[in-house]
């Protein structure tokens, strides 16, 4: 079983910078990797990054325009998400996931998910 914690999210205003944090605890190993989707309002969750746990392999979704930076901190078993120049269609709640052996850029690939943080981005 794996637990993941979500913080970091807030109220920013456009073109402000978040960086949200996702502390995993549990059984995890070298192989498993993170990472993060989001869920706007009304619409679909949707992939946005994710990262190996070892080597640090990353992916990101295709829309994102270079705005997202996945990282980790393997001792503190924690990935990160920092989000630059903020736009209002980023406000959405920001969920960590884990998936072992593989990268998971399809919702129901996931294998845990934490409980979501918000981000509200004003125009």
């Amino acid at each position: 079983q794996v637990q993941l914690v979500e913080s970091g999210g807030g109220l920013v205003q456009a073109g402000g910078s978040l960086r949200l944090s996702c502390a995993a605890s549990g059984r995890t190993f070298s192989t498993d990797a993170m990472g993060w989707f989001r869920q706007a309002p009304g619409k679909e969750r949707e992939f946005v990054a994710a990262i190996n746990w070892s080597g640090g392999t990353t992916d990101y979704a295709d829309s994102l325009e270079g705005r997202f930076t996945i990282s980790r901190d393997n001792a503190k078993n924690t990935v990160y998400l920092q989000i630059n120049n903020l736009k209002p269609e980023d406000t959405a709640v920001y969920y960590c996931t884990f998936t072992r052996g593989f990268i998971a850029t399809i919702a129901s690939g996931v294998h845990y998910w934490g409980k979501g943080t918000l981000v509200t981005v004003s125009s």
